[in-house]
């Protein structure tokens, strides 16, 4: 993680408490800076970094968090990250990371995101760069951009997703006291009203649901769950979560249905009535659809154990 000077406490502090405290996990992360020695941290005391720009040389994945009003990397700092990416390092960047990652060339012809408060001034500066103002995090496959603050927790738990499977990324999540998933095409909060006495009323229907995904919910299910009118679940759906409750609804269904392939032995048919996907067909079409791959070729890859038991290679 390359830090310069500025940089937002909870940039910082969120691929920290992912990835730097996870005890026993899969990742070694190194906090670097330009040049090691002090580093003014925003509205705090400054950071001690012990490590300079050669830490980029061998880095797999470089993730830059925000700076306080962004300004543009030296030299020596884009030419550092141009040099990791050629080599085929990840790139990420949280919230104005993205400002550095530009200034490198890194996003140019690449859709990308920021905190939206700093939307307009990414594109103005970096025409070149295809600024998403409302999702919450962009995954371009090499190069990955999130939006602001809380945005970084979703795309480090994408990264751990796509690293290492759902399960994985929802076992952290819990450790985290977190939502396992939300999709980077969610919405960021822009521009809303301060609620500051808000009901709680979707976050307990998101946890009975999640507890019911094998049932045949619908929005009128939803809404009697609630007391709401169907009308007023689906403006607060698209309001407080950035899309329609049955959008939400399958994208809880198919994060079930990855961790059910990656953790258990049951077949296609077993998962798609766990998971309340219908038919083994519509659930394999719906699988293959939104995840990228088949239930078996993604089983392959989370659940190798069950693959390598399946009769004659056939998938299960």
């Amino acid at each position: 993680m390359l830090v310069l000077a500025n940089v937002l406490p909870l940039d910082l502090g969120i691929p920290l408490q992912v990835f730097g405290s996870w005890e026993g996990g899969p990742y070694q992360l190194t906090v670097c800076a330009e040049r090691p020695g002090v580093v003014p941290l925003h509205g705090s005391p400054a950071l001690s970094i012990e490590h300079g720009l050669d830490c980029l040389e061998s880095a797999d994945t470089v993730i830059v968090p925000g700076q306080a009003d962004p300004g543009p990397p030296s030299a020596a700092v884009r030419d550092a990250l141009a040099v990791s990416a050629a080599r085929g390092a990840r790139m990420v960047s949280i919230c104005t990371g993205a400002f550095v990652l530009a200034a490198a060339g890194l996003l140019d012809g690449r859709h990308a995101t920021t905190h939206w408060r700093y939307a307009a001034s990414l594109a103005r500066a970096y025409p070149r760069v295809m600024v998403e103002p409302k999702v919450l995090y962009i995954d371009e496959g090499e190069v990955l951009t999130s939006a602001g603050v809380a945005a970084g927790l979703d795309l480090c738990l994408h990264l751990i997703r796509r690293d290492f499977g759902a399960r994985a990324a929802n076992q952290r999540a819990r450790m985290l006291v977190t939502a396992p998933h939300r999709a980077g095409g969610q919405a960021q909060y822009i521009d809303l009203p301060v609620q500051p006495h808000r009901s709680r009323g979707l976050a307990q229907l998101e946890e009975w649901a999640l507890l019911h995904l094998d049932q045949p919910l619908t929005v009128n299910h939803l809404a009697q769950q609630t007391g709401m009118s169907r009308r007023t679940l689906i403006r607060r759906f698209n309001a407080e979560i950035g899309q329609p409750p049955m959008r939400w609804l399958l994208e809880a269904r198919l994060s079930r249905a990855r961790e059910l392939l990656e953790s258990t032995d049951l077949t296609v048919e077993g998962v798609a009535r766990r998971c309340g996907l219908g038919t083994p067909v519509n659930f394999r079409t719906l699988f293959k659809e939104h995840v990228g791959v088949p239930p078996s070729v993604y089983r392959d890859t989370f659940h190798p154990a069950m693959a390598e038991r399946s009769p004659s290679g056939k998938k299960p």
